[in-house]
């Protein structure tokens, strides 16, 4: 079940990339991070109210928000603040790089988790496992080749270096999830943590809106769209941004949350979700060099393959 789950999680993680780079290109970025967990808010809100006036009815089901200590709300809380940090840099990153190199760089992550395991857990890499770092690894050297074509150099491009970031940062978030879900309510992991994110971004959002107001009054600053959100504009696929991410997510949590899953697999079959905006790219928004790409995205995919065959 677990497995099926997460299969389904990659699909959806693949079209939340396609509506991210259509949301954020020519676009402000920070107010379309804001809105991506207030649509989550809102999309599992109804969960909220209805397990609190009408517990008989919602427990049992899927959708059912459990009650949680005050302690339990602090670690959530940590969990907010480390999603979205890897989200603001992965946001930035997005904008920034074509889409056919910053997903397949960003796929590399369950790499990172496994190393990750093996300094914080004491856990030791096998063969397949070694070899899947390795082809992922070189595949990410080849990428930075073909970037250099591109004029997007991996040592000095710092949008190349948001996107590592945000993988790394992303890692110890896939990490913390295994974590939450042996010790937490599934359903409230994920309404809270998106609310929490909310309230971290509004003095973040706030100072933003300042600094835009300042410069438009100045002359300086862009006035299309929302002035005082830096000319933010508003699009439909914003909605689909935090839909496509609710969804991924639930399937994904629900995946961790069976005792029998394992992270070290969940998160390469999650991430193999690649394709999707791969094929986006390709095929509509007519990135180049994308015969070399494609061919460097099966190395990825083999990598991620060894990764599961290690892990299993």
């Amino acid at each position: 079940m677990w497995l099926w789950c997460t299969i389904l999680s990659s699909i959806f993680l693949g079209l939340y990339e396609v509506f991210k780079k259509l949301s954020l290109r020519g676009n402000a970025v920070l107010p379309v991070l804001f809105f991506t967990p207030v649509i989550c808010t809102l999309f599992f809100l109804p969960c909220l109210i209805l397990s609190r006036t009408n517990p008989e009815m919602m427990q049992g089901t899927a959708v059912y928000v459990g009650q949680i200590s005050g302690t339990d709300h602090l670690y959530i809380l940590l969990k907010s603040a480390i999603v979205l940090i890897s989200w603001c840099l992965a946001y930035y990153a997005m904008k920034n790089l074509p889409i056919t190199i910053a997903s397949p760089i960003k796929s590399t992550q369950p790499m990172f988790i496994l190393i990750g395991a093996f300094i914080v857990f004491g856990e030791r890499m096998n063969g397949w496992q070694w070899a899947g770092a390795m082809i992922a690894l070189v595949c990410l050297f080849f990428y930075s080749r073909i970037g250099e074509k591109e004029g997007i150099s991996f040592v000095h491009n710092k949008w190349i270096w948001c996107l590592i970031g945000a993988v790394l940062v992303g890692a110890i978030s896939g990490l913390y999830d295994k974590y939450m879900m042996r010790h937490f309510d599934r359903m409230a992991v994920q309404i809270w943590y998106t609310f929490y994110q909310i309230l971290l971004m509004i003095p973040i959002m706030a100072g933003y809106t300042i600094h835009q107001y300042r410069l438009v009054k100045d002359g300086n600053g862009s006035t299309t769209g929302v002035g005082w959100l830096g000319g933010f504009q508003w699009r439909w696929s914003i909605i689909g941004l935090g839909l496509l991410l609710c969804i991924s997510d639930f399937l994904y949590f629900y995946a961790l949350s069976i005792p029998d899953s394992l992270i070290s697999v969940v998160s390469p079959i999650r991430r193999s979700g690649v394709i999707v905006p791969f094929l986006a790219g390709a095929l509509f928004m007519k990135e180049k060099h994308i015969k070399e790409k494609g061919i460097l995205l099966i190395g990825v995919l083999i990598g991620i393959l060894c990764l599961y065959f290690g892990s299993i």
